[in-house]
């Protein structure tokens, strides 16, 4: 690393903020926090923390130009941060937004500041909380010679590979907003693999089937290897140890950055389906359908006499109806049909 920049000014030192300062004082890095709050194992660590009305402390004790890396909710406090420091810093200084900032409102912000005299970094943070406390995947976006002051800081502080400069003021947000919403199809694909694993004939392992296709196969990724390790209510990489899967609430919240993804993708017409029906799938998780099914059930009832609600003698039509409703493995061992084409096609006899 680079001699003149072996100082970090950390504001917020929450779950991704705390874990960052932490591994930055065991890269040698100096780390100056700010936090509403105390923060006994970070002080322990030699970490000076004011409060956010202490400001000019803090900016005393970084030297020019001070790096200083914000981790606050997305939202009005990054405005409010950015105001404060723009009356305290000195030209030249360079802040990085690392939450989930929209990237519009991060090209806003560079611009503001450019006018006092600061630089600015809108820095896409991933890989969660073991990435911040060992290495982080960052994405950049701004200046290239801003990029240049912070880089060597943000290189210590990222995994291998994980730290690119993506473009100009609101890229770094941008990637990562982007990145969110692959997470979020991500995510739903494999809640959607569990759902059928649980419903399906079998009696199966889940923890098993989870730790099995992170062993090669062409879906292993982090993602699954959570899945396995909270089946398992193994803590290694979780924020608390689990509860036991049937357990938890079927219910799912998020902060919303996913959301604007999807507008941006409906204002330039570009098609993003999977994650925007996962959007839709969160939703859905948190009861906010409350009317749509009655009214479903109330048509159905005008048009065909269905009833409303639960119904045996429906559930019973509904399973029995089809007379011809064997498994297409059953179909194959009966009159050699294949088990993975529909019913009423014939089987090549070459094949």
């Amino acid at each position: 690393m680079a001699e003149d920049n072996t100082q970090l000014g950390v504001i917020g030192l929450g779950k991704i903020g705390g874990n960052l300062a932490k591994q930055a004082v065991e890269a040698d890095i100096d780390v100056v926090g700010m936090a509403p709050s105390e923060h006994e194992e970070l002080q322990e660590k030699g970490i000076p923390i004011y409060d956010p009305d202490e400001y000019d402390k803090f900016l005393s004790k970084l030297s020019t130009p001070r790096i200083i890396y914000v981790s606050v909710p997305a939202g009005e406090l990054v405005d409010t941060t950015l105001e404060e420091l723009a009356q305290r810093a000195d030209e030249g200084d360079v802040v990085m937004d690392g939450g989930n900032s929209f990237w519009r409102d991060s090209i806003r912000r560079a611009e503001r500041i450019r006018d006092d005299g600061l630089y600015f970094l809108d820095v896409g943070t991933s890989g969660g909380l073991p990435g911040a406390r060992n290495g982080a995947c960052f994405m950049v976006g701004g200046e290239e010679e801003v990029f240049e002051i912070a880089e060597p800081i943000l290189d210590e502080l990222s995994v291998e590979g994980g730290l690119i400069h993506a473009g100009p003021s609101g890229a770094g947000h941008f990637v990562k907003l982007v990145h969110n919403g692959v997470e979020f199809g991500m995510l739903q694909s494999i809640a959607e693999g569990v759902e059928l694993l649980e419903a399906g004939q079998f009696d199966l392992d889940l923890e098993e089937v989870f730790r099995n296709w992170n062993s090669g196969s062409v879906i292993r990724s982090w993602l699954v290897q959570l899945m396995a390790e909270g089946l398992e209510r193994e803590q290694s990489e979780m924020v608390d140890d689990p509860p036991p899967f049937e357990e938890i609430p079927n219910v799912v919240e998020d902060t919303g950055e996913v959301n604007w993804l999807v507008q941006e993708a409906i204002k330039g017409e570009t098609p993003v389906p999977v994650i925007s029906q996962s959007v839709m799938e969160l939703f859905k998780s948190r009861g906010n359908q409350r009317h749509a099914y009655r009214a479903i059930s109330l048509m159905r009832h005008g048009f065909g006499g269905h009833p409303f609600g639960e119904d045996d003698d429906t559930l019973e039509e509904r399973v029995t109806g089809r007379v011809n409703n064997e498994a297409r493995s059953s179909l194959a061992e009966i009159d050699g049909r294949s088990p993975v084409r529909p019913t009423d096609r014939e089987v090549d006899d070459e094949e």
